[in-house]
């Protein structure tokens, strides 16, 4: 009998037809779902769907594929469609390729920008190589990890010592890979400091940039050309069929593992397997510690001490907010009063909103930005650059709003940082 079975088995399977050719790249859904502050809002982030930095009034916006309305369904969350994005075409870049979707630029691009800067003005800019990607790490590719130190040099400046003699303003982008335009902000920043008007400020401030502090993930998104790939995490091979890689906004070692993240290795906001498992994470907390000095006792409502100097800005987008810790909790730190002024001074020059993600958003648990406040007393804040919708808005912007609205406003802010850096408590 068993054999019978088995030729007729054998038999169906010669006469079955071939197996349909695996799909291509599916068209992204933006859902509007029903998820008001509280309990609601926390339980969507923890069921790890892919919640974007925007929120209008009681609703969240969720991003996924033609099979995510109905997941959302299924755990009781209604949802509408706000926006269908094409589906990305991936294709292999060359080499010397340096721009993507209509002049963005290539990781290569910015890491050779980086030196190219430090080689024209040897006495503004020096290039520190602060660790390795991922897939470096793996022999697969990858990148350095690299900030620029940007000063009117004297002796002692950008050297990797928490006691160095000015004060200290850390700018990155592109922590989360997808989210273009921070990036470019990145890169215009630089070149303004060491070109226009604000290399007169530079004698009393050093300021550090990481234009990418994601390379793997934005090689990713880069290799869609003018279709860029909707990656959010870092590269590390951790999901077999959803998008791969480490959410590295839920990865630092503050309040780790608590709300607004996954423990789903094919979620968008997957934390990791545990606090600072990636290295990406490893390496930005280690020059953290070497550029600032630690001024905040342990506990949640310790305070940093009135001498703590510098600043450090996570850009991300979108939503037009500034935020500021905590993150993981509405809870206060002990800087709040100070924090809060901050943030309503650089949002007011931009027409941002400023307050605690749980005040506009949602709790998230693991960012950077409470890392950097919890582990060394520094400010730190998130900024959420552009509109949720329009030419502009969303991750993927048309080039030329970078220069004729999204620049504008955030050198305005970051001109704001610099001189708030000197005494921010």
């Amino acid at each position: 009998m068993r054999t019978a079975v088995a030729l007729l088995a054998c038999l169906a399977l010669l006469l079955s037809p071939s197996p349909a050719p695996a799909e291509g790249p599916q068209a992204t859904y933006v859902l509007r779902v029903a998820a008001p502050m509280g309990d609601s809002a926390q339980r969507l982030l923890g069921l790890g769907y892919d919640v974007l930095e925007q929120r209008d009034g009681a609703d969240l916006f969720v991003m996924g594929d033609s099979r995510t309305a109905d997941e959302l369904r299924s755990d009781g969350f209604g949802s509408s469609i706000e926006t269908v994005m094409p589906p990305s075409q991936w294709a292999p870049r060359s080499l010397a390729d340096t721009t993507y979707y209509g002049g963005y630029r290539t990781i290569t691009a910015h890491l050779a920008h980086l030196d190219e800067v430090a080689r024209a003005h040897p006495d503004l800019a020096t290039v520190v190589d602060y660790g390795d990607s991922w897939r470096k790490t793996q022999g697969s590719g990858g990148y350095d990890l690299k900030a620029i130190c940007i000063t009117r040099k004297s002796p002692g400046d950008c050297a990797l010592t928490p006691t160095a003699p000015k004060p200290r303003l850390f700018v990155m982008g592109q922590l989360h890979a997808r989210e273009i335009t921070t990036g470019d902000m990145a890169w215009r920043f630089v070149d303004d400091l060491v070109g226009s008007d604000l290399t007169a400020l530079l004698g009393d401030v050093e300021v550090w940039v990481v234009p990418i502090a994601n390379p793997d993930g934005v090689e990713i998104v880069e290799s869609g050309g003018d279709s860029p790939v909707l990656h959010r995490k870092n590269a590390n091979g951790t999901c077999g069929s959803g998008p791969r890689g480490v959410d590295l906004n839920r990865n630092a070692g503050s309040h780790w593992g608590e709300v607004g993240s996954s423990t789903n290795k094919c979620s968008d906001t997957y934390r990791g397997p545990r606090a600072d498992s990636e290295v990406e994470t490893q390496a930005l907390e280690s020059l953290w510690r070497k550029l600032y000095r630690d001024t905040r006792a342990p506990g949640d409502t310790a305070a940093a001490t009135a001498d703590t100097t510098g600043a450090v800005i996570s850009m991300h987008s979108y939503g037009n907010y500034v935020l500021f810790p905590w993150g993981w909790s509405t809870q206060k730190t002990g800087n709040d009063a100070a924090l809060r002024k901050m943030a309503q001074d650089m949002a007011a020059l931009s027409g941002f909103r400023a307050g605690q993600p749980g005040e506009l958003l949602y709790n998230a648990s693991g960012a950077t930005d409470d890392w950097v406040y919890d582990d060394l007393g520094v400010p730190s804040f998130v900024w959420e650059i552009g509109a949720s919708s329009g030419a502009c808005g969303g991750f993927l912007p048309a080039f030329s709003c970078q220069e004729e609205v999204h620049w504008p406003k955030v050198r305005s802010m970051l001109v704001s940082a610099m001189k708030a850096a000197r005494k921010p408590y």
